[in-house]
């Protein structure tokens, strides 16, 4: 498909409705009076209208030219984005980097550095793979992720401290637990407990791995914790989520339970740069605005 007009001719237009006569924008594209009007006048023959009218000693566009010029705003903003986005490649800078955050990491932990991040860097995009227990190892030592936010650290995988997160146990409101003042990890032998899938590959059922006290007669197993929250709502069994998860989520339909020996347990959560010194430049600088944000919490 051939094109009418080029991307230099509406700049030419923009910058004239912007400085408001020809002669400035001349002076803004560093091109001479005579060829801005000349671009115009091309322009005006190419389209079949009149774009630009004279009022006093200002060139104003015309009506219809003001009603191109906004579609065109949205051409010249990608034009320039491209341009940005190439700049960026040529230095090193990734168009998309992968992160990989378990399951057990308080979100708001990578979502308002990510804001931040966002809010300075407009050409890059993130994918966010949530994980859990082989699964997360597996995102590190594959290279797969180019930041990682894991529970224990990786053998060999330098890590950062990053948060730590408490792990309750909790029942629906209405469920008979919930109706004792004291309990044994007797209670809770024959109640059923709600687990969480280990998220690894399926092809490699070695590496699976379990976590955790797993007595329970009977186990439902599910894909993640929000899965889990709403089985317990409904009175399916007990599970341990993780505090903040329970505390955002805060309702009567749940109580957290009191266990003898095994009220809670704390699991750490660690920052890492799975590739490496390959790490990219757009996945270094969110890296290190993850650990200072984390170094301020903690």
């Amino acid at each position: 498909m051939r094109l009418k007009t080029t991307l230099d001719q509406w700049l030419t237009l923009y910058e004239i409705d912007r400085a408001g006569s020809i002669q400035a924008a001349a002076a803004v594209l560093n091109k001479s009076h005579t060829t801005l009007i000349y671009a115009v006048k091309k322009l005006e023959g190419q389209l079949g209208i009149s774009l630009i009218e004279v009022q006093g000693r200002r060139a104003v566009l015309t009506e219809d030219g003001k009603s191109l010029l906004r579609r065109a705003n949205t051409l010249l903003d990608q034009a320039h984005e491209l341009e940005v986005i190439s700049e960026q490649l040529s230095k090193g800078i990734e168009s998309e980097i992968t992160i990989a955050v378990d399951h057990l990491c308080d979100q708001e932990w990578l979502y308002q550095p990510m804001a931040e991040y966002l809010a300075q860097n407009s050409t890059t995009s993130i994918q966010v793979v949530e994980t859990s227990l082989s699964k997360t190892t597996e995102m590190v030592t594959s290279e797969q992720a180019d930041i990682a936010i894991i529970n224990l650290p990786v053998t060999n995988y330098p890590a950062e401290a990053f948060g730590i997160t408490t792990m309750v146990p909790v029942v629906a409101a209405h469920h008979p637990l919930a109706q004792k003042v004291s309990l044994s990890l007797t209670d809770m032998s024959v109640t059923s407990q709600i687990v969480i899938r280990d998220l690894g590959s399926e092809t490699d059922r070695s590496s699976k791995q379990d976590v955790g006290w797993l007595k329970s007669r009977q186990r439902i197993t599910v894909d993640n914790f929000d899965h889990a929250f709403r089985a317990i709502e409904q009175g399916v069994g007990f599970c341990r989520l993780p505090e903040h998860i329970v505390k955002s989520r805060a309702n009567d339909k749940i109580v957290v339970l009191k266990i003898e020996n095994a009220e809670r347990y704390q699991v750490p959560l660690h920052l890492t740069l799975p590739k490496g010194v390959k790490t990219g430049l757009a996945a270094k600088c969110f890296y290190n605005m993850l650990r200072n944000a984390a170094s301020k919490r903690m």
